[in-house]
């Protein structure tokens, strides 16, 4: 059956190096679904940056943004990680992108790469579950003028610094004061974001079609001081009032250095991400087997 995608771009870790045999692995497992999908009929490219890193040639390459343009599909093999990083340039593209898992849990690169080969055929053929993910945007204001500006898929995350105590947050939602808080940070995190460092620190899991936000204390001073969800069509403030060295996150990938004073405001991007899934994919299935809920059942 022919492929329904005509122009498909492989993006790999960008982290990986060419030497070694962790890059060799990879490089090996990216050139050979490359010739997997050759062999559908499919034209092929490689992100620039994977090419580079992995020391691949033989192949056409495109940048990011010409990829957004080009391709009708982007097929990441890597982590979750590697994913959050393509997922946030290409979304405002609107080009879908298929996850082949080399990394370690794989909530969102879910097709284990000793299976992509059967997983891929229908798929290709048009045969797959399509899943939209909401974005955050998020700027850094110091003094009015806005210093730093980010989109997260995952979380943003204020930090205290590696060698000093709490810090102090001043929260507001839609311009209503929340509370001030002293913790070790806080973190806002989306339904796709509540699989990760907010669930570590006790945050609810929020299926992906909800239009929401969790919001979670990082070791808050106060016990009561409890998580709290919210509708992703608000804007939150977090004013860091006190504490020293602290930073804010964004998906755990760019960081900005915080003064007393900054303001990190958080609304929703008019992105979203779209990620495709095997035909019958769940995310209750995901979460069984990612989280090991059936362990101990007889």
């Amino acid at each position: 059956m022919p492929s329904k995608f005509r122009h498909v771009a492989l993006i790999g870790k960008y982290q990986a190096v060419a030497s070694g045999l962790a890059g060799a692995s990879s490089r090996q497992a990216l050139e050979g679904i490359a010739h997997f999908l050759l062999d559908q009929g499919c034209e092929v490219v490689f992100e620039s940056q994977t090419a580079a890193n992995m020391g691949i040639t033989g192949h056409a390459t495109l940048e990011v943004d010409a990829i957004g343009v080009q391709c009708d599909l982007g097929l990441v093999v890597g982590g979750d990680g590697t994913m959050l990083g393509i997922g946030r340039q290409l979304a405002r593209f609107g080009v879908p992108l298929i996850g082949i898992n080399q990394g370690r849990l794989g909530f969102i690169t879910d097709i284990p790469f000793d299976d992509f080969e059967r997983t891929l055929l229908p798929m290709l053929a048009g045969a797959f579950e399509e899943d939209h993910r909401s974005l955050m945007q998020a700027r850094v204001v110091r003094d009015g003028h806005s210093v730093f500006d980010a989109l997260a898929l995952n979380d943003v995350v204020v930090n205290r610094g590696a060698t000093s105590g709490m810090v102090e947050l001043r929260v507001e939602v839609d311009g209503h004061f929340v509370a001030n808080q002293r913790a070790d940070g806080l973190i806002i995190a989306t339904p796709t974001g509540s699989t990760a460092y907010a669930l570590s620190g006790g945050g609810p899991l929020l299926h992906p079609s909800l239009p929401g936000w969790v919001l979670v204390p990082i070791a808050p001073h106060t016990l009561s001081n409890r998580p709290i969800v919210l509708a992703d069509a608000t804007e939150i403030t977090i004013e860091l009032v006190a504490g020293r060295d602290a930073s804010a996150n964004f998906d755990m990938q760019s960081l900005a250095s915080l003064l007393h004073g900054d303001r990190i405001i958080v609304s929703r991007s008019q992105y979203r991400a779209r990620f495709l899934h095997p035909k019958g994919w769940s995310y209750f299935d995901t979460l069984r087997q990612k989280l090991h809920w059936n362990e101990g059942v007889a």
